[in-house]
């Protein structure tokens, strides 16, 4: 499941009958013409982190898809001025650009960047391109109605757009975009940064060595207060002895405890 493909998640909790109440993951995609849904519940009730995890991914790859993805009037350009990337760094910057993709030609700035190349008019800043170096088929130079243009062509995932300017210097610029094409292509830039860590250990070092509970056993008193009952017994039977002129029926009541007269059968204490 590419992360293109999600549309929206959401995490909710469910009534699980083998579990009682958990948290499940809801993922809303997009394939093609078809959606479909998907719930992923967690019965492991130590790993509070995973979906949240999983959140914190994908919004890490939709807050980088202008690395990657070709925009078009987007929210780019603010006050003629590009919005940077993170990491991202302006190579060259040309005025009085003209974009043919209309009949009339639409001037503007022409901006090469380490992540991509960016067009944007000069009376209409909202009317723009960014075109990543990962997007980009192939650059050439060709004739036109407007006279010899830089044309740039998309892969076929971004639409497969021509792309095509007007410049001054056209065989200067070509080179420059071609130069730098290449070397991206040759180490490129999604816009996610990792850190890995090369550490292999053995598996006695990482494993946790099994411990006994320090238990000390301490007297309950259990043992005193069973003496005291059987004392509580005998003195209660020889009152009942010397009160009566003879050993009374008595007996000790483990739920009173307390002695008293035997109980006449089918009577109990309650």
């Amino acid at each position: 499941m590419g992360f293109d493909c999600i549309l929206n998640t959401e995490i909710k909790e469910i009534n699980s009958v083998i579990k009682g109440t958990q948290l499940s993951l809801y993922l809303r995609t997009r394939f093609q013409q078809s959606r479909y849904e998907f719930i992923f519940t967690s019965l492991v009730k130590n790993s509070p982190r995973l979906f949240t995890s999983f959140q914190a991914v994908v919004r890490s790859y939709e807050t980088t898809k202008l690395y990657r993805d070709l925009k078009l009037r987007c929210a780019i350009i603010q006050e003629k001025q590009l919005i940077m990337l993170p990491n991202e760094q302006i190579f060259s910057k040309y005025n009085g650009v003209w974009n043919l993709s209309a009949e009339q030609g639409n001037l503007g700035t022409f901006i090469i960047t380490n992540v991509r190349v960016v067009w944007f008019a000069q009376l209409s800043e909202n009317f723009n391109v960014s075109l990543p170096w990962i997007q980009i088929r192939c650059v050439r130079v060709r004739e036109s109605k407007y006279g010899t243009a830089l044309v740039l062509e998309t892969s076929e995932f971004s639409g497969g757009y021509v792309l095509g300017f007007r410049v001054e210097d056209v065989e200067a610029i070509f080179s420059e975009i071609n130069r730098l094409f290449q070397i991206y292509i040759a180490a490129p830039f999604f816009g996610v940064e990792s850190v890995y860590e090369e550490a292999e250990k053995n598996i006695s070092e990482v494993t946790i060595p099994r411990q006994e509970d320090q238990i000390e056993i301490v007297s309950t008193g259990y043992e005193e207060t069973v003496k005291a009952q059987r004392q509580r017994y005998e003195v209660g039977r020889s009152a009942a002895a010397n009160a009566n002129g003879a050993e009374a029926d008595i007996e000790l009541n483990e739920d009173l405890g307390l002695a008293c007269e035997r109980l006449p059968d089918g009577v109990t204490i309650d």
